[in-house]
């Protein structure tokens, strides 16, 4: 089963949001729904970056490596060479 890593941007929040999934989808739609979260306060997200991954290890130490950036310059510059 393929895995994706994706980033998601709001443009009302100004943030970006890394995670990975197995049904790209379905996950964007439940980022959409208001409900708790770090997503869930607002319903704009759109994904603007995803690479696949054949296993799901091999996922989480992608979305850990972005997620361990911290900056939104080098997060943006990821999404600009896609």
């Amino acid at each position: 089963m393929p895995y994706t890593v994706y980033i998601l941007q709001s443009l009302t929040k100004d943030k970006y949001y890394i995670g990975y999934t197995a049904d790209l989808k379905a996950r964007i739609i439940r980022h959409n729904q208001k409900n708790k979260g770090f997503t869930g306060s607002t319903n704009d997200w759109v994904l603007v970056y995803q690479e696949d991954y054949d296993t799901q290890s091999e996922a989480i130490q992608r979305e850990k490596q972005i997620k361990s950036w911290k900056s939104k310059i080098k997060i943006k510059e990821l999404i600009q060479k896609k």
